[in-house]
This record gives structure tokens, sequence and C-alpha cells, in this order.
């Protein structure tokens, strides 16, 4: 396996987008998922566009955004997690702000190839470029995988959960610990998303009802409202931070 950037084969967009993805896809019907487009990410972080290559072609991706954190308006993590980290790096264009930190946004392994540790090798590689970029940390807003499966557990509760040998119970946020990786916070309001009843069946082909719904992907409720035709849907992540 060797691992390219954005930057140097931009030619491999395509394919290194339809590798698929992990679950959840629908966030990025949300304005800050709309954000980072490929157009976006060859624009402006080419280099945080990471493709693991073997000689039949990509095998996964890694995508990261730099941004400035901490920073004197930047002091702690936001609640907002995910959401917050696009703004603050799109933000951190716009305005020529120098950044200081990488923050990764998805890890994502072709499905043929999923189970075999590819995971923990995509990170090493962001942290090896936030490295060579001179920026000073690795942060992630973490989506646990398992979550999926207890959708109505509260994050606090899940994320707490540990092994017999100390690790931490969910495999996503132990791939992270394992990497030296520490918990900072959950962040309650990662990512959210709002839409008619309509757009959610485009989103998940799920009709949705009245009340808390739960849909693949999800890793926490849709709430919908079928009086307003409106559902929107608050998912919390777990913020850690990588040492350098």
């Amino acid at each position: 396996m060797r691992v390219v950037d954005l930057a140097s084969r931009p030619d491999l967009l395509d394919a290194a987008l339809d590798l698929g993805d992990v679950g959840g896809q629908f966030i990025y019907q949300g304005a800050s998922g709309r954000m980072i487009t490929g157009d976006r990410f060859l624009r402006h972080w080419a280099r945080y566009f990471l493709i693991a290559l073997d000689d039949d072609g990509p095998m996964a991706r890694a995508l990261s955004v730099p941004l400035a954190f901490p920073a004197p308006d930047r002091a702690e993590l936001p609640d907002h997690g995910w959401d917050q980290a696009i703004e603050w790096a799109a933000q951190d264009v716009m305005d020529g702000r120098a950044p200081n930190a990488l923050c990764a946004l998805e890890v994502v392994i072709a499905p043929h190839l999923r189970g075999r540790g590819l995971s923990a090798p995509m990170l090493e590689a962001l942290k090896a470029r936030a490295a060579e970029a001179g920026l000073r940390k690795l942060i992630v807003s973490v989506r646990p995988i398992g979550k999926e499966a207890e959708p109505a557990v509260p994050m606090p509760e899940y994320a707490a959960r540990r092994r017999e040998d100390g690790l931490l119970a969910d495999r996503w946020l132990r791939t992270h610990e394992r990497l030296g990786a520490r918990v900072v916070k959950v962040c309650p309001f990662a990512v959210t998303l709002a839409g008619s009843l309509a757009d959610w069946r485009d989103w998940t082909g799920v009709k949705l009802q009245e009340g808390e719904n739960f849909i693949p992907g999800g890793i926490a409720p849709v709430h919908a409202s079928t009086a307003h035709d409106t559902a929107t849907y608050v998912e919390p992540n777990v913020w850690m931070e990588h040492p350098m």
C-alpha cells in the first residue's frame, strides 16, 4: 500500500469517492456536508485528501481539513463538532488565517477490504501529513461505528464503555485510542440536519412517522412532525485528540 494525496493525483478523485461510505451518508445533505465537495478539496485542501493505492487502484481515502485551533476565539473544541470544524476551516480559507491543526473528517475503506486493519494506517498517514505541514495536532469528531446498533443510548453513556482489558468498547473509538488518542469530550450537536419528510425519504429511503424514527446509518433518532412536514436529526460525536 502506498499513500498519495489529491494534489499529486487529481485524476484519482472520482475513483476515491466511488469507494462508498461507512453509513450515515445522509449527513452530507446538511449545510456543512455540502461544503466539502470534491471540487472544493481540489481547490483548497488537496494535500489533506489522502488516497491509499495498490496495483488495482484506490483502496481507501482519508479526508481532513486544516484549521486554526486553539486560537484566541477558539479556546475549546466546539459542541457542534463535525459541522463546526468544517465551518472553521471554510472561515479560515476566506479570512486567510493560518491553520495550526488538522481535523479528520472521514476514513473510508473499499468494501472488499474492510476488517483488514487499514483504518489505522490511514489515520497514521493523516498524522504524518499534519506533521509535514507543521500542524501541531490531529483532532477528530469521531462517529462511533457501533452506535448505529444503539441509537437511543445517550452518547456519554455509550462512549464511556470499556472492555475488560480497559480499552474503549466501540471499535472505532478503540482504533483511535490504540494510536494514542485521548477522549476530550462528547460533542452533543456534532451534525445537525433538517428537511421535509420528502427530503428524508430521498436521502434515506425511509418514510418517517410522527415522533422518533430510527433510520439505517443513524446513530441518533430523527424527530419528525407530520403536521409541520419537517424532520430534524441531531447527531452526537466524540472529540478525540491525537498526539503528534
